[in-house]
C-alpha cells in the first residue's frame, strides 16, 4: 500500500455497508413513506366525512340562512295564547336589538307556494325580528305535517313549557286538524289520559274568552275547571266577557285576570248562600244556641256545655211544636 493510500485509509474511511445496515436503512425509508401515506389517507378520510356531513346538513336544511319575515307564514296549528301584556317579549325585542338573534327559528318550505315558508317554532323571535325590521335567521327543513307539529310541540316544551290551557287548546287544535292521538301525545310529550283531559276542558271553554284571559302560566287544571263550572250559566258567560274587557283596559296580566274573574263570578254565589246568624240565650244570659239561616235551610246548634240534653228534649217535641205552628198558621190565614 502506498503512503497516500495509508493516510486515506486512516482519515477518509468510508462506511462499510453490511447486509444488516442496508436492511435497516430500507426499513426507515419504507416506514416514513407509509407513515406519510397513512396521514394523507386519514386526512382524506376526515375531509370526506366532513364533506358528507355538510352535504347531509344541506340536504336536511340544517344550514342557517336569513329570510325576509314577510315570506314566512304562521303554522296552521296555534299553540301559544298571545298575551297583550307580555314583559318577556319586550325583553326579547331589546335583546335582539342589542345582541342580534342568537337562536334560529325552524321553518319548512311552504307546501302550497314556492319561495314561501311555514314556521314550526320560534314565532316570538320571528315577531321580534319583524318588529325591528330585520331578517330572521332560520333553519329550513323539509317536514311532513306530523313532523311539523311534533317539532313545534317539543321545542315549546324544551324552551318554555306551555301553560295548562295552552296545552289544552293545542291538543284540541291538533285533533280538529285531523291529527291522530299518537301524534298529539308525541307533540305534547304527554300520555293518553292527559291528552283526553286537555281536549275535554278545551271543548268546554269558549276560545275567544280564553284569549281574553291569556295563557295564565300559574293556573292548573283545578282553576280552569272552576271556570268551566261558572260558565255553564249563560248569564255568567256574558258577565265574564264584560269583566275581561275591563281587565284588559286595566292592563292586568294573565294570572291576575283569571283570579279576579273567578272571584267576581264567585260573589253572587256567596251572597246567595250568605248566612244570617242569631243567638238564643238562657234566662241567665248565657248563649245556649246559635241559629243560622241560609237561603235554603236553617240550622240550630245547641251549646251542650250550657244546656246539656236540651237538644234531645227539643227534638222530642218537634211533632208537637210543628202541630202548634201549623194550627197557628191556619188560624192566621183564616183571619
Amino acid at each position: 500500500m502506498s503512503r497516500r493510500d495509508s493516510i486515506d485509509s486512516l482519515f477518509l474511511k468510508k462506511p462499510i455497508t453490511t447486509a444488516s445496515s442496508a436492511s435497516k436503512s430500507a426499513d426507515r425509508v419504507r416506514t416514513g413513506a407509509i407513515s406519510a401515506m397513512g396521514s394523507s389517507l386519514h386526512e382524506m378520510a376526515e375531509n370526506a366525512k366532513q364533506a358528507t356531513r355538510l352535504q347531509q346538513q344541506l340536504a336536511e336544511g340544517e344550514a342557517v340562512i336569513s329570510i325576509d319575515t314577510a315570506s314566512i307564514d304562521t303554522s296552521k296549528i296555534v299553540d301559544r295564547i298571545p298575551a297583550d301584556v307580555d314583559p318577556a317579549f319586550d325583553a326579547l325585542v331589546e335583546s335582539v336589538a342589542q345582541h342580534g338573534q342568537q337562536v334560529p327559528i325552524l321553518v319548512r318550505p311552504s307546501p302550497q307556494t314556492t319561495g314561501r315558508f311555514e314556521i314550526a317554532y320560534g314565532r316570538r323571535r320571528l315577531k321580534a325580528a319583524e318588529k325591528l325590521g330585520l331578517s330572521v335567521r332560520a333553519i329550513v327543513r323539509n317536514l311532513t305535517d306530523s313532523q311539523l307539529v311534533i317539532a313545534q310541540g317539543r321545542e315549546n316544551l324544551d324552551r318554555k313549557d306551555l301553560s295548562f290551557i295552552e296545552k289544552a287548546f293545542f291538543a284540541k287544535h291538533l285533533e280538529d286538524s285531523g291529527c291522530d292521538r299518537p301524534t298529539i301525545i308525541a307533540a305534547l310529550a304527554s300520555d293518553k289520559a292527559d291528552v283526553s283531559r286537555y281536549v275535554a276542558i278545551a271543548r268546554q271553554l269558549p276560545e275567544d274568552l280564553v284569549r281574553l284571559i291569556g295563557p295564565a302560566p300559574k293556573a292548573g287544571r283545578a282553576r280552569w275547571l272552576a271556570l268551566v263550572d261558572h260558565l255553564a250559566s249563560p248569564s255568567k258567560l256574558a258577565t265574564a266577557r264584560g269583566l275581561l274587557l275591563g281587565y284588559a283596559d286595566n292592563k292586568f296580566e294573565s294570572d291576575p285576570r283569571l283570579d279576579a274573574l273567578l272571584r267576581a263570578l264567585d260573589e253572587p254565589e256567596k251572597k246567595a248562600t250568605a248566612t244570617k246568624s242569631e243567638t238564643w240565650k238562657t234566662p241567665l244570659g248565657k248563649r245556649g244556641a246559635r241559629i243560622e239561616a241560609r237561603s235554603d235551610k236553617t240550622t240550630i246548634v245547641f251549646e251542650e256545655k250550657v244546656v246539656p240534653a236540651f237538644a234531645q228534649f227539643v227534638s222530642g217535641k218537634l211533632d208537637e211544636l210543628y202541630r202548634e205552628f201549623h194550627e197557628r198558621k191556619v188560624e192566621g190565614e183564616s183571619e
